[in-house]
């Protein structure tokens, strides 16, 4: 009886510690599936960049357009997220959707309002859209910040246009 009691027990406690292993297993797939779509779009992001800045433009945009796929993915298991909005702004705006682009930024900033490097993004789209107003407006946002995002929009509204955004 008492070999069949400690059987019944262990057998439980195994069942119940898969039960729960499998239970956390597959949010933290979802969580860590999201993170990687985060991760790979950066990556492709990085390297677009890269292409740009060796003039294979063409070649760049595919990179970002892949990465706007994965973020767009990863968007859509976690809604709250402005880095994700961010570079699907920034994605978004690198293939010429200036006006997708805004809305991206915009969301993000309704999360995270004093988000550095939305501002950033947002105000060189305002300067490549030719809204330096607005531009000097996200830049007053990033003031107090004492940041690279700072500068590097100040300098690019002190310059209007003759850096690559």
């Amino acid at each position: 009886m008492f070999m069949k009691n400690l059987f019944v027990i262990i057998l439980t406690l195994l069942l119940s510690t898969s039960l729960m292993a499998a239970g956390s297993d597959s949010s933290s797939d979802s969580s860590s599936n999201e993170e990687s779509l985060y991760k790979d779009a950066v990556k492709l992001v990085k390297r677009a960049g890269k292409l740009e800045k060796k003039d294979k433009t063409d070649k760049a945009k595919k990179l970002y357009s892949q990465a706007f796929d994965k973020l767009e993915k990863a968007y859509k298991s976690d809604k709250q997220n402005p880095d994700i909005l961010n570079y699907m702004g920034f994605t978004t705006r690198k293939t010429g959707n200036f006006e997708k682009a805004e809305k991206f930024y915009l969301e993000g900033l309704s999360l995270k309002p004093n988000h550095n490097g939305i501002n950033e993004y947002l105000g060189e789209l305002y300067v490549q859209t030719n809204r330096i107003d607005k531009a000097n407006e996200r830049l007053e946002v990033l003031k107090s910040c004492n940041c690279k995002e700072y500068s590097e929009l100040e300098l690019i509204i002190k310059t209007k246009g003759s850096k690559v955004y």
